[in-house]
């Protein structure tokens, strides 16, 4: 494999430290928001399926933090985390988990279908792959204005005729897209080496697109990562390619106990627990006191208790009323 890209170097200056904070605080909000989601779906509140980005929180707070209002995202169903990394509220996120009139498409959508384009989010996309082909279309239109589109997909993905055919595309017209490919080990549940030859970051290098590999549990080298990636697309230089190295902490889905997983796995991922590896960073490199995040994580656990309270007691959306003609 390629060597990891890694944030080493400390960061410098007031609003450097204050950044630094406020990505602890994004990746603190998806994970107590994914934990929210995972009670209230227990207590029959959500309905249908749900696929929690516990474990990944890193990989869409690193990346959200390089993009602009300009751009845009297309996410995967695994979409609560790539929504909020972006300033999608959470309110109305949670309030659109619950079936209400109030959620961000209305109570329509459900976990796997959120749509917020006042943010830039294009699409959440349950087909394998479809943020790929979405994001290198909204590519197109974005060489116009400047903006950068970018692809969240996973592992699985990548053998995918998506992948390719939009990869391609992308690379013979330099489109302004970056394609974010989160390796968290599994495609649902097989192993990701059992069903794909070689190793993933060369498949974009083959086409001549700048393609890099980063720890996806570290923040920071994801932040710096992507804030290259961005840059060449911004700059005409033709799409980039991120592969971020993660791991889900939960099954693929609800029905999911995750059994398969080897021996020790899970043990040894969680020791780099994106927030844990976040704390250490906050409090060695840029000098925040542990009674700090201490309050951090408190007003972040408030902040969702009184999310959960107006969500429950938010409508249900009015029946559709029936046309009053058929038109074809």
């Amino acid at each position: 494999m390629a060597t990891k890209q890694r944030a080493e170097t400390p960061i410098q200056g007031e609003g450097e430290r204050q950044t630094a904070i406020e990505l602890y605080r994004r990746m603190r909000l998806i994970r107590r928001f994914e934990e929210t989601v995972q009670a209230l779906f227990l207590r029959g509140e959500v309905h249908g399926t749900t696929h929690l980005y516990i474990g990944q929180e890193a990989v869409a707070t690193g990346v959200a933090s390089a993009l602009t209002e300009q751009d845009r995202v297309a996410a995967t169903y695994r979409g609560h985390g790539h929504a909020l990394a972006i300033g999608v509220d959470p309110q109305a996120l949670l309030d659109e988990m619950l079936g209400r009139s109030s959620g961000v498409c209305g109570g329509r959508a459900g976990s796997m279908n959120v749509i917020d384009l006042a943010h830039g989010l294009i699409g959440s996309f349950g087909i394998i792959g479809g943020s790929i082909s979405a994001a290198t279309g909204a590519a197109l239109a974005l060489r116009r204005s400047g903006g950068v589109a970018v692809a969240y997909f996973g592992d699985g993905a990548t053998n995918h005729g998506y992948f390719h055919e939009s990869l391609n595309f992308a690379a013979v017209n330099s489109l302004p897209v970056v394609f974010v490919c989160e390796n968290n080990l599994y495609g649902e549940f097989t192993p990701w080496e059992d069903v794909t030859a070689g190793e993933i970051i060369n498949r974009p290098r083959a086409l001549g697109i700048d393609a890099a590999q980063v720890d996806g549990m570290d923040v920071f080298a994801v932040r710096e990562t992507a804030a290259r990636a961005v840059s060449l697309a911004r700059a005409g230089d033709g799409p980039a390619f991120i592969e971020a190295l993660t791991y889900r902490f939960v099954g693929h889905s609800r029905s999911d106990p995750a059994t398969y997983r080897k021996a020790g796995e899970l043990d040894t991922w969680r020791a780099r627990d994106p927030l844990t590896v976040g704390k250490l960073a906050l409090q060695e490199r840029y000098g925040v006191d542990q009674e700090d995040i201490a309050a951090i994580d408190a007003e972040i656990d408030a902040l969702m208790e009184e999310t959960v309270d107006a969500a429950l007691a938010a409508p249900y959306p009015e029946p559709p009323q029936a046309p009053s003609e058929f038109r074809g």
